[in-house]
């Protein structure tokens, strides 16, 4: 099993950080770590987000994974796991940035939606497929999806709230990307003691679902 998979077998979920400035990003992620997230996600939308991956990566601790979000070309691949990204993810699928994610040698979360997307992108060589928004479908649409693809490990990300989270993984999510409900204002300035409390709910809430 890859470090990302060792992560997400034991919190199955990658937490986004997107913000203004990704000066914050690093001690975010140390919070996240604290109460049981492992994979994170810095959003090379935001401004630094090289910087703080660089940073992060030269202290990532046992157990963590650090990965680049909104990748959306071969050469931003590239510089990403220069600075220690140890896996990707597109906001879309994008053939070419999995081809470049597999010469890395580095796992590719691909974005899609659309049952033709999910199997474009599972055939093209991505690791797991990001099914983006998931909001707009729920639960239901993921479990729909896996009736004819059981094979193709999913991972809802986009509008999931935290009381939601537990439905997702019993319709087959393999792992959820969480954004605002699970990291808030933290990345601009926040609370990090609110950010851990709902961290802490969260990885209490899909323990209890998996049980």
């Amino acid at each position: 099993m890859t470090p990302l998979h060792d992560a997400l077998a034991a919190t199955p979920v990658v937490a986004i950080l997107r913000s203004t400035s990704a000066a914050s990003f690093p001690q975010v992620a140390d919070a996240l770590r604290e109460e049981g997230v492992r994979a994170v996600e810095f959003t090379l939308t935001t401004p630094g987000a090289l910087d703080a991956m660089r940073e992060y990566a030269q202290n990532l601790p046992a157990g963590s994974v650090l990965g680049a979000g909104t990748v959306t070309s071969p050469r931003a691949a590239e510089l990403a796991v220069a600075a220690g990204a140890t896996y990707l993810i597109t906001p879309g699928t994008t053939p070419d940035v999995i081809a470049e994610g597999t010469r890395l040698g580095v796992p590719v979360l691909a974005g899609a939606f659309t049952p033709t997307e999910i199997l474009t992108a599972w055939q093209g060589g991505a690791t797991m497929v990001k099914v983006f928004p998931a909001s707009l479908g729920g639960p239901d649409y993921l479990r729909a999806v896996r009736a004819p693809l059981p094979d193709v490990p999913l991972v809802p990300t986009g509008g999931i709230s935290l009381d939601a989270a537990p439905a997702y993984l019993a319709a087959g999510a393999k792992a959820l990307g969480m954004g605002g409900p699970l990291v808030g204002d933290a990345c601009s300035g926040g609370d990090l003691g609110a950010l851990r409390e709902r961290a802490a709910r969260l990885t209490r809430l899909l323990e209890e679902a998996r049980t």
